[in-house]
C-alpha cells in the first residue's frame, strides 16, 4: 500500500556521459502524474571534464525549475568494461552532487531494481519498460521521445514511488530464525 502524500515531485536519473536522461513525477495523494522527461544531449562535446560540468549544470537548471523533493537514480551497472564504468560513476556523482547541494534526499536503485518494478521482469528490454511506463502512466505517444534514456529516468522515478509505502528496516534477515533471534521481544509464547 502506497501511503498518500499531499503533494511530491521525484526526480528520475538515468546518468550517462552521451545522453543522461531524466523524468519528474508529481505524487498527489497516491496518484502519480509526469511532469515532464527529457535528455541531457553531450554527444557533441569531446572532454568528459566538460562533459560533467554539462551534467552539474544541467541537472542543477533541473533541480531549480521544478523544485523536486526527493531524487532517484539509476545505479551503475558493473559491466566488463572498466573505463565505461568509471565514466558512468562520475556522471552518476555529479549528479548527485547538484542534489546535494540543493539538499534533495536521493535513493539509488539497481537497474535490476527498476526494470523489476516498473515490468516484472529484471531482464526487460529499455523498449519494455518505456511501453509498460506509457501505459501506466498513460503518455500520449506524440509524449514519447526518441531517446530511451528519458524514460530510463522515469522509470528511476516511478519506481522510487512504488517504493514509498514499503517498510524499512536497518536490520536484515536470511529467514525466519534469524529474525527471531535477532528481534527476541517481539516473539509471544
Amino acid at each position: 500500500m502506497i501511503k498518500p502524500v499531499k503533494e511530491k515531485i521525484i526526480l528520475g536519473i538515468d546518468p550517462g556521459t552521451t545522453i543522461m536522461g531524466y523524468g519528474l513525477l508529481e505524487i498527489t495523494g497516491v496518484k502519480p502524474r509526469v511532469i515532464t522527461m527529457g535528455v541531457l544531449d553531450l554527444r557533441k562535446y569531446k572532454d568528459q571534464y566538460l562533459k560533467l560540468g554539462r551534467i552539474l549544470e544541467g541537472v542543477t537548471r533541473i533541480i531549480d525549475a521544478y523544485h523536486p523533493d526527493e531524487m532517484a537514480i539509476e545505479a551503475p551497472f558493473f559491466g566488463k568494461n572498466v573505463q565505461s564504468m568509471l565514466k558512468l560513476g562520475r556522471a552518476q556523482g555529479v549528479a548527485i552532487s547538484a542534489a546535494i547541494h540543493r539538499q534533495i534526499p536521493i535513493t539509488e536503485y539497481a537497474p535490476l531494481k527498476i526494470k523489476m518494478a516498473i515490468t516484472g521482469n529484471g531482464k526487460a528490454s529499455k523498449e519494455q519498460v518505456a511501453d509498460m511506463l506509457k501505459r501506466m502512466l498513460k503518455i500520449p505517444e506524440e509524449e514519447m521521445l526518441p531517446f530511451m534514456d528519458a524514460t530510463d529516468g522515469l522509470a528511476a522515478a516511478y519506481c522510487h514511488y512504488l517504493q514509498m509505502g514499503r517498510p524499512t528496516t536497518d536490520k536484515s534477515y536470511s529467514n525466519w530464525k534469524d529474525f527471531v533471534k535477532k528481534n527476541p521481544g517481539k516473539i509471544s509464547k
